[in-house]
């Protein structure tokens, strides 16, 4: 089944999550946090056109729905790759497997009382099987959205600049040029790098929450 043929979005009712407030506080613990994620894309042999990549939505605190890329807690014991994977799977409900590395970025945001430095690892994904489901209680909806409308469908500009990244990835693979040569990997590399000082400068349109 194509693409355009499964249907392309699961929603579930919007659901609001706790809310603990952003009050600052001087005495606020800090802490760090790693997670893993990606883009997982269907179509990959085909044309451009035709390129799928599923998303999630989440309702933020003023009832906004947020589009992002899946991801969650590195678990003890997996790598980010495997995180990356089981995340997709989870919020998805699209199982992937990776193909090359998108970069990192890192963020701030405030929740139960705590000042959390998050760093997401981002992989390109090969999608390998699954139907879209928005079972996993922190997502809101989930969809499958052409690759042309990344720019305008994700909430954030770090993952818009992994979008364009993963958008590189993809046109050299097109051209039958391996991800894991060399030149690849020096191409990738570079890629990751740009997305990692864009992080740094900005993270996107609004307060980043959660996620």
């Amino acid at each position: 089944m194509s693409p355009a043929e499964r249907p392309n979005r699961s929603r579930r009712n919007p659901r609001r999550r706790g809310g603990h407030g952003d009050r600052t506080n001087p005495r606020m613990r800090t802490v760090r946090e790693t997670s893993a994620g990606g883009l997982v894309v269907d179509g990959l042999d085909g044309p451009r056109d035709q390129q799928c990549a599923a998303l999630i939505g989440r309702t933020d605190r003023r009832g906004r729905l947020l589009w992002s890329l899946p991801k969650g807690h590195i678990e003890q014991g997996e790598t980010a790759e495997q995180t990356a994977m089981r995340e997709v799977a989870e919020e998805t409900g699209i199982r992937g497997t990776v193909l090359a590395s998108l970069g990192s970025i890192d963020y701030w945001f405030v929740t139960e009382g705590r000042r959390v430095h998050k760093t997401v690892h981002h992989y390109l994904l090969r999608f390998q099987g699954g139907e879209l489901s928005d079972e996993d209680v922190e997502v809101t909806e989930v969809a499958w959205v052409p690759l042309t409308e990344l720019e305008s469908r994700l909430a954030y500009a770090d993952e818009r600049r992994l979008a364009e990244v993963a958008g590189e990835l993809i046109d050299r693979m097109t051209a039958g040029k391996s991800l894991t040569d060399t030149e690849g990997e020096r191409a990738t590399d570079a890629a990751a790098k740009r997305v990692t000082d864009a992080a740094g400068r900005s993270t996107g349109d609004g307060a980043r929450e959660n996620g």
